[in-house]
């Protein structure tokens, strides 16, 4: 009988030895999937270590409990929109297109197969300040970006620009969680265009100057 490397034998019947990084990548997927489908509270660190086929050990070595698991899904979800939003308002000068390409980045988001959007926006967990904070990083870092464009394209005070910002930000989220949900609605384009003219109808009356 050959001999058997630790990686395949009777204790690892699920798969191979993986480099950290990976296997913590395999376990953030495997948990992301698990708390989509269950929310945080019904979710288990059983159900999320035989999702990524480890045992419970293997999951407790790269993260010490189902919290500090959560919170690092968080952080990649909020980065990721947030980065979403920032690749959107440089990727043209036109500020038509950049509210389009805006509010396209959080339908895009949320229309995403993984479900990632419930964790930010549909936490059952957003009366642990730490969670709060992490949800409420999506709106200000989204919002700050926003209100530097709109700052300097308006001439708007801080404070003013700000305000606009989160309010643009708010619309998009909302809508598009709202669109989500109504099956049988539009299709993700036309409902995005659709919130694009609407919010650019409202943005665009706070011109610098009267030429523009």
């Amino acid at each position: 009988m050959p001999n058997l490397s630790p990686d395949v034998d009777a204790g690892r019947p699920r798969g191979g030895r993986l480099p950290r990084r990976e296997r913590r990548a395999q376990l953030l997927e495997s948990a992301l999937e698990v708390f989509v489908r269950q929310g945080y509270h019904a979710a288990a660190m059983d159900d999320i270590a035989e999702r990524a086929g480890v045992s419970k050990p293997v999951l407790y070595q790269h993260f010490p409990g189902k919290l500090d698991l959560y919170l690092a899904l968080l952080d990649t979800s909020c980065d990721a929109i947030i980065e979403n939003c920032r690749q959107a308002l440089v990727s043209t000068h036109d500020n038509k297109q950049r509210v389009g390409a805006a509010i396209a980045a959080f339908y895009d988001y949320v229309g995403s197969e993984s479900g990632a959007f419930r964790l930010v926006f549909e936490s059952d967990l957003t009366n642990e300040p730490s969670v709060r904070q992490h949800v409420d990083r999506v709106t200000t870092e989204c919002a700050e970006l926003i209100a530097e464009v709109i700052g300097d394209d308006t001439g708007l005070p801080l404070e003013a620009s700000h305000l606009l910002a989160v309010s643009l930000v708010g619309m998009a989220q909302v809508s598009a969680r709202f669109w989500l949900s109504d099956q049988g609605g539009l299709d993700r384009d036309q409902a995005a265009a659709l919130i694009s003219g609407l919010a650019w109808r409202g943005i665009r009356g706070y011109p610098l100057t009267d030429e523009h």
